[in-house]
């Protein structure tokens, strides 16, 4: 196993043109300190590094634009994520042991794309329905049961990817969803679908690929017949 001396020496230190830090699939089982001290940093990847806890010190990254922390071992993530001001362009949570995420989850205001897929949350988390920049959301690959009425507040989302949960049904509140173009329900045990997301201007894909009550060839209900008609590619 590497040494804490060894991993520092992979770090770079802090200079004008030291806006962007990838360290993707370097083994480093922890974040040496340093990474927490290079405040000018905009975009920071952690990737695939066996990671089991981000330090609170991340909090001092306050120009972060872009975090990447997927394909590792985070069971949590500090509340001192709340105080990334700048995150504004991709934050990756992907395939980790995530359950929940802080309360100061909701503060991220400005954070236009979330990959939250192949964790272990069971409902979504409260304070993303917070992030009103929001455009696009994964959430794939985890154990949601539903959606919460409350995600008719992301009223820029372009983008919605929930394949390969235990959706049983959307909220209708999804219709004041006005900007949705894209919908990935693939892989849900849905028993029905509310006949508001016909009401979606802007739809141009919904794809119902693996999903239970479309499991046998079957006659398109009537509004999704409307929404075929006037364009949306619909996946079944």
């Amino acid at each position: 196993m590497e040494s804490q001396e060894a991993r520092d020496t992979i770090t770079i230190m802090p200079d004008a043109a030291a806006l962007h830090l990838n360290l993707w699939k370097q083994q480093l089982g922890q974040v040496p300190d340093s990474i927490w001290q290079q405040t000018g940093l905009e975009s920071l990847v952690l990737a695939d590094n066996h990671l089991t806890e981000i330090s609170s010190q991340l909090g001092n990254l306050k120009r972060l634009r872009m975090l990447d922390l997927g394909h590792n071992r985070l069971s949590h993530i500090p509340e001192a994520i709340g105080d990334l001001d700048a995150l504004r362009d991709f934050l990756y949570l992907h395939d980790n042991q995530l359950a929940s995420l802080p309360p100061s989850f909701g503060r991220l205001k400005n954070l236009r794309y979330l990959n939250i897929s192949d964790n272990q949350f069971a409902t979504l988390p409260e304070g993303i329905c917070s992030l009103a920049s929001l455009i696009e959301l994964r959430a794939s690959g985890n154990q949601l049961a539903s959606l919460p009425d409350a995600i008719a507040q992301l009223k820029h989302l372009r983008e919605l990817h929930v394949r390969d949960n235990r959706l049983q049904s959307l909220p209708p509140s999804i219709a004041d969803l006005g900007d949705l173009r894209h919908i990935d329900i693939r892989g849900n045990p849905l028993a029905s679908l509310p006949a508001t997301l016909a009401t979606l201007p802007k739809l141009e894909k919904l794809d119902l690929r693996w999903v239970t009550i479309f499991a046998r060839p079957a006659k398109l209900p009537a509004w999704l017949k409307s929404l075929e008609d006037r364009g949306c590619l619909i996946y079944r």
